[in-house]
């Protein structure tokens, strides 16, 4: 049975890029493209790793990453952070809302599928 990867990305190209990617490595990949439905999305995908796009619109991906850790059925699903705001200090304000993983955009291949692998 292939893992399950939920990529919550607002960016078209960055979501393609990424499903592309895990897809051809043999993941069953759900897109999400507006952060207001990954919640609902991971509770019916029931996903092993959600890869959260941090700048979103309409909500923020550290919210979402609070919310999910949060949820009794989500909290144990382990949670990539991706942004292109790699700031001073970002990473660790991301790790405490939960994510498990942390790439600053723009993300190379080798290091995105060296990060998925071991969070799975």
């Amino acid at each position: 049975m292939a893992k399950r990867i939920l990529v919550v990305e607002d960016n078209d190209l960055n979501r393609k890029l990424f499903c592309d990617v895990l897809r051809s490595q043999g993941y069953a990949v759900e897109p999400c493209a507006d952060g207001l439905d990954a919640l609902d999305k991971a509770r019916q995908f029931v996903p092993n790793l959600v890869i959260m796009d941090i700048q979103l619109p309409n909500v923020s991906g550290l919210d979402l990453i609070e919310a999910a850790k949060k949820d009794p059925v989500l909290r144990t699903i382990p949670v990539l952070a991706v942004t292109a705001y790699a700031g001073k200090g970002d990473e660790e304000r991301i790790r405490e809302a939960g994510a498990e993983g942390y790439l600053a955009k723009p993300v190379s291949i080798g290091p995105f599928m060296q990060a998925v692998r071991a969070l799975l």
